[in-house]
């Protein structure tokens, strides 16, 4: 058996930058187990597999280690493949996912993908969190992942974890932010109990950074860099109980996986 295998960079306009996703369309869905074995051989921090579903693909996503319910970057990517290689010419289309149906429109250069919010609230720091971040925050809230706002883009950028400890905590992972020089927040993002110690460019996370910088900044449009070290910009807008999440991306590789 052969499948068509695409690697973007997703939330860049240029390779070797943004967070690298490896996409696979399949005629059909495959054995979980198989579809684990090609994320873990691929050791990409996500793998999107995609199954035509009538006007529409499901989409499922797997990092290295297990499949998870919402991934940003490999959503991007896969709109990509999609509307470059797949289907040229169509400009919107729509996941089918254990998250529910996530639409992705191309505008110009621009891939926009629409995503449920999730708002965060504050919450009580676990004593892991602050350990692992080792750095206090100014305040701590929660939605699907932790929340850690500082109050400068250097203390982001300087931080250091203990991701033993952060592996330790009842969540997927950790998201750490504060006010951007040049843009109006930065972020990074750190997973290590799914296998991904930092994550390059995290889409999913900006459902909860979105709602959370649209209130305290007041604005609706929001610019943002994620500042690990591969790094990736993001344009961003709070649409009621829906955000924007928008960028660029780019074909790293095309090739055949052999089975």
């Amino acid at each position: 058996m052969k499948l068509h295998l695409y690697q973007i960079d997703a939330f860049t306009s240029q390779v070797f930058a943004g967070n690298p996703a490896a996409v696979c369309p399949l005629e059909k869905w495959l054995e979980d187990s198989l579809l684990q074995a090609i994320a873990a051989e691929n050791n990409l921090s996500e793998t999107a597999f995609l199954v035509p579903l009538k006007e529409q693909y499901e989409i499922r996503w797997f990092t290295p280690v297990q499949e998870v319910d919402l991934c940003g970057h490999a959503t991007l990517a896969s709109a990509f493949v999609v509307f470059r290689c797949l289907e040229p010419g169509r400009r919107i289309v729509i996941f089918s996912s254990k998250s529910g149906p996530l639409k992705v429109e191309q505008q110009d250069d621009q891939l926009r993908m629409e995503f449920p919010t999730l708002e965060p609230q504050s919450c009580a720091p676990p004593a892991e969190l602050l350990a692992g971040l080792r750095r206090q925050p100014r305040e701590v809230l929660r939605a699907e992942k932790y929340l850690a706002v500082y109050d400068s883009e250097d203390e982001v950028r300087s931080l250091r974890p203990d991701f033993e400890r952060l592996k330790r905590l009842d969540c997927m992972g950790v998201i750490v932010t504060a006010p951007g020089k040049e843009v109006d927040f930065v972020s990074r993002f750190f997973a290590p109990r799914v296998g991904i110690p930092e994550d390059p460019v995290t889409g999913s996370a900006h459902c909860t950074l979105i709602p959370y910088w649209s209130k305290r900044l007041g604005k609706n449009q929001l610019h943002a860099l994620q500042v690990s070290p591969r790094g990736g910009e993001l344009f961003c807008e709070q649409l009621g109980d829906k955000v924007i999440i928008a960028g660029h991306a780019v074909k790293y590789l095309e090739g055949t996986i052999y089975l």
